[in-house]
């Protein structure tokens, strides 16, 4: 096939530039309830998945994302048991979680045929799911929070953009609901936008959290696929400090250690003025 006649798929971080991948394969393309789903081949970043025009995830890149979300809180907090993903339907985020000794994950996704896609394509959510330590409930993450009375030591935030189906999951209310579900050493993690791109909506963000918690740090990591190749996270506690580390990282992750731990809420200037 020559070059100039292969298929692409495009996510424009603004009108005048963004990402392009050349379609090796088209897997999957079907509107939901809520999105529009796409699972395609790439040569270099493996099986990738689109929601609404937007990269989710690769196979080539997923570790930085998803390790980066689950472990800082870990190393944080130790003797985590009962954890809530909201979101997260690929699985990358649960895979992570269930290399440490827990006895419960809830995963809140609101997007049935998002999990049937991915169970087909990635293949490392179907054995995450059949781990009897997985609770898996299809379900709208404000509408869950509202309803259940049960308390949990991480809450990790797995939202796309905040437009669609995840626009409740980046606004006031939803950070005030989520924090009664805490344990009182608890901890929320979650994925904050793009530093270069989203640095206005972090500071909104970061406006409307300071109030809520006691400690609200923010941190970041590269992802290459993400709009400007970096992503930056939250992590919100009222008596976990992240720099305190009390735990180790579990063996065979390709990205995060405790040093990574350390330099990644060490912000960059731009950053911290615009917090300031």
């Amino acid at each position: 096939m020559q070059k100039e006649d292969c298929l692409e798929e495009r996510e424009y971080h603004t009108p005048a530039n963004g990402l392009f991948f050349e379609v090796k394969k088209r897997l999957f393309k079907q509107e939901s309830q809520y999105q529009k789903i796409e699972v395609f081949e790439n040569e270099h970043f493996g099986r990738v998945l689109f929601l609404d025009d937007l990269v989710q995830t690769t196979e080539k890149d997923e570790f930085f994302y998803h390790e980066m979300l689950v472990h800082p809180a870990f190393l944080a907090h130790p003797s985590s048991r009962n954890l809530l993903v909201i979101g997260g339907g690929d699985g990358g985020v649960l895979k992570e979680i269930l290399r440490y000794p827990v006895e419960c994950v809830c995963l809140v996704e609101i997007d049935p045929l998002v999990i049937e896609v991915c169970q087909e394509y990635f293949p490392w959510l179907s054995p995450a799911l059949k781990d009897e330590r997985t609770e898996l409930v299809i379900s709208d993450g404000m509408e869950f929070i509202q309803k259940t009375d049960r308390k949990f030591d991480i809450i990790f935030i797995d939202s796309s953009d905040p437009v669609g189906p995840s626009a409740w999951l980046h606004e006031r209310d939803f950070f005030s609901r989520l924090k009664e579900c805490l344990c009182e050493e608890g901890i929320i993690a979650a994925q904050a936008g793009s530093p270069f791109y989203g640095m206005d909506s972090i500071r909104k963000k970061n406006d409307f959290l300071k109030p809520l918690f006691k400690i609200v740090s923010f941190y970041m990591s590269p992802v290459p696929t993400y709009p400007g190749g970096s992503w930056a996270f939250v992590f919100l506690s009222d008596r976990v400090q992240p720099l305190k580390i009390k735990g180790s990282p579990p063996a065979g992750l390709h990205y995060f250690n405790p040093d990574i731990h350390r330099a990644a809420f060490s912000l960059p200037n731009f950053f911290k003025e615009k917090l300031d």
